[in-house]
């Protein structure tokens, strides 16, 4: 994976700015559309939804590693709402501060696999949690998910690569290679635009603007309030036990020693 140099970086696939956003991709056509909208609305969402193309449905949050829809649900959490309603491959996508990417992947309602790259980054993380890659075998049933077993091998290189420098990390370099070895559109990267155009993606006016569960201006007065409720709640980690460095020490000691 290329890592770019600091401060030549593009705004538009994240970088030193630190960006933040995440996306859900399920599966599916047009077909798909209500029954996704109807699950938004029940869980309140604010966001985007992005009409289908190339086989995959996209959701956006509103940008921002945060909370996006009721009972402080993050990203994530509406990726799990979401592939309990629908039949297909489901996806969640979140960078925060692009210095951390989670992905989850559930079929058939069920989840699959569960990744995240650096745990220590989420917000009020205890200082023992270790910097490292959490759920590097999930490689295994992302690919298998997406229809792509022949990227299994690489996905698993891409997602264990460790870095010696904290500040050499660009997790919207990891992402977007990740999103091309699922066959998945890698304009994703791009989505902290919003609510501008998103480059080399689908145009604002393309999108179906969605707050607070509702489309369109039907949903600008509850937003106003929401957002400042929401804006000082954080989502739950993607990994909810990730290893600590007594843990780590625990495989020096010989078992005769326990």
């Amino acid at each position: 994976m290329a890592i770019p140099p600091m401060g030549g970086f593009s705004g538009s696939v994240g970088g030193p700015s630190g960006y933040s956003y995440g996306a859900v991709a399920l599966a599916g056509g047009a077909d798909a559309v209500p029954e996704v909208e109807e699950a938004l609305r029940a869980i309140r969402f604010t966001g985007w939804v992005v009409p289908p193309r190339d086989g995959w449905l996209i959701v956006l949050g509103t940008p921002g590693a945060g909370v996006v829809a009721s009972r402080r649900r993050g990203i994530i959490e509406v990726g799990e709402e979401l592939a309990a309603r629908v039949a297909g491959p489901v996806f969640a996508f979140r960078v925060r501060q692009d210095r951390q990417l989670g992905i989850v992947a559930w079929s058939l309602g069920a989840e699959v696999g569960r990744f995240c790259s650096d745990p220590s980054r989420e917000p009020d993380a205890d200082t023992d949690i270790l910097a490292e890659p959490v759920g590097i075998g999930a490689a295994g049933a992302f690919g298998q998910v997406a229809g792509r077993p022949e990227a299994i091998a690489p996905l698993t290189e891409l997602l264990g690569e460790r870095f010696q420098y904290p500040w050499s990390v660009f997790e919207s370099e990891r992402l977007r290679d990740v999103l091309r070895l699922l066959a998945m559109p890698d304009w994703l990267v791009a989505a902290a635009e919003l609510p501008r155009d998103i480059p080399t993606g689908p145009r604002a006016r393309e999108l179906t603007r969605v707050r607070v569960g509702r489309p369109g201006a039907r949903g600008l007065a509850a937003d106003w309030f929401v957002r400042r409720v929401r804006r000082e709640r954080t989502p739950p980690p993607v990994i909810a036990d990730p290893p600590r460095e007594w843990m780590a020490s625990l495989d020096d000691i010989e078992p005769w020693m326990l």
